[in-house]
């Protein structure tokens, strides 16, 4: 069940909103959890199941790890109570999402076929394994307490709002909210609007753009023009496809009375692509560099360790992202480029905003290219195609680049702060205008989700 359907819009929410609004504070997260758990098994029977199990386990693990802090088990035992847990998780996330590309590599070392047919991801497992880790981590270095409330605890991993596509939810962020949190018509309405804001990025301008995107790949050898266009319909796709589930997500958190931290801040105005990752995904940059980067060293342990640790964080991050060569070789390329502002880039593109914005845009437009295209052919052929292999220019380039360019020039409007802003002053001055906007843009949603079949969800694959 995705966000952007009619069943979860006019039957799942619905009911659950009824439901939860109507019980007594004491029934709320129960009736929460349930509803969860419904809600991941609407696209998953079978693997709610794990899920589960994996809440239970880490739930018993953190306070067996807390207990035997608080009754002075040494600290080589209680590190390696946690690094247990740390390959018990990892284990999970790797047998069904990595086993088939280490067993594919070593199929052809050995000339055989060893990879596990029928063996499917579920969805969400990177995202509700993060959060997973980051709870016994903070357990183990004493910055939460264990949560005694195994419905609780399992609220926090299996929360629908952002079990299968984040934002990557700390647990000391919510800590307080689970027992208790505050709810108003006010805050409800103030949820209702960033979760059609978020809706319309993804059915309006991400699904618009992406169809487009899928249709000049379909072509084979395409042109420069159709290539380079291609690869800005997908980065914008890509962008409002993300950002507007996590607005969704972070629109029904306050719906239900949870606040949880944005997870995008327009990073398509970036000048550098330093800033970019400040920006862009920002609940999982912030989850490697608070639980790999600084752990490994960060920038304190000379320039030599400092790129090793930036390779191996960038590495891990790609492969995050997916089990192919593709994800491997995307984060080490963005490595390449964080290490060169670090160390040669950083003066120049402070004093040249605007070149060092240009530079970022290319940098990451191409980048999106490696990201998108798991099949080693198709990625070099389409790369082939934006430097000139197949010809400059097309009528089919032509043809595309008319279809695209209102929707274009919409999104890269939308991508600007300037559109919030005025948006945030016509809340406080003209809010009435607002209310007829998002009224307006959900009757124009629902009509989209009934008549377009082109609906996909680009993360549901990570």
């Amino acid at each position: 069940m995705v966000f952007s359907s009619i069943t979860f819009l006019f039957y799942y929410l619905p009911a659950v909103m009824i439901l939860y609004l109507a019980v007594p504070w004491r029934m709320k997260n129960i009736i929460l959890l349930f509803a969860s758990l419904i809600f991941y098994a609407w696209g998953e029977p079978v693997y709610v199941l794990l899920m589960v199990f994996s809440c239970v386990v880490n739930y018993v693990w953190a306070i067996l790890l807390e207990r035997g802090k608080n009754q002075g088990l040494s600290d080589g035992l209680l590190k390696t109570h946690f690094i247990l847990n740390v390959i018990f998780n990892l284990s999970i996330l790797f047998y069904f999402k990595y086993i088939n590309m280490f067993l594919s590599g070593l199929g052809l070392i050995v000339g055989s076929d060893l990879t596990i047919r029928g063996l499917s991801l579920p969805i969400g497992i990177s995202f509700y394994t993060f959060q997973t880790l980051s709870y016994t981590a903070d357990v183990y270095r004493g910055k939460v307490r264990a949560q005694r409330n195994l419905f609780d605890f399992s609220l926090y991993i299996s929360m629908f709002p952002q079990l299968i596509a984040g934002p990557i939810v700390r647990y000391a962020d919510i800590e307080k909210q689970l027992r208790r949190r505050r709810l108003s018509p006010a805050i409800f309405g103030q949820g209702a609007e960033f979760f059609i804001t978020g809706l319309a990025k993804k059915v309006l301008l991400a699904n618009a753009l992406g169809e487009v995107f899928s249709q000049i790949c379909a072509l084979g050898n395409i042109s420069w023009l159709s290539a380079w266009l291609g690869a800005v319909l997908y980065s914008l796709q890509l962008y409002f496809d993300f950002s507007g589930y996590s607005d969704m997500a972070i629109g029904l958190g306050y719906m239900l009375g949870f606040k949880f931290n944005k997870n995008f801040d327009h990073p398509y105005v970036s000048a550098s692509i330093t800033e970019f990752w400040r920006r862009w995904h920002i609940s999982l940059s912030g989850w490697f560099r608070e639980y790999v980067y600084i752990p490994l060293g960060g920038n304190r342990a000379g320039k030599s360790r400092h790129i090793l640790n930036l390779l191996i964080v960038w590495m891990l991050t790609g492969l995050w992202h997916g089990a192919g060569l593709n994800f491997l070789f995307w984060g080490l390329y963005y490595a390449v480029f964080l290490i060169a502002e670090k160390y040669i880039l950083k003066d120049y593109l402070s004093a040249h905003r605007i070149l060092g914005h240009i530079y970022t845009l290319l940098v990451v437009v191409f980048g999106w290219v490696i990201f998108a295209f798991t099949d080693s052919g198709e990625l070099f052929s389409y790369i082939g195609s934006m430097f000139f292999l197949h010809g400059f220019m097309d009528s089919a380039g032509f043809y595309y680049v008319r279809t695209a360019l209102p929707t274009l020039i919409i999104a890269v409007i939308c991508c600007l702060p300037q559109v919030y802003a005025v948006k945030r002053v016509l809340i406080r001055r003209a809010p009435v205008v607002i209310y007829v906007v998002n009224i307006l843009l959900f009757i124009l949603c629902v009509a989209c989700i009934v008549y377009d079949s082109y609906n996909p969800f680009l993360y549901f694959r990570f």
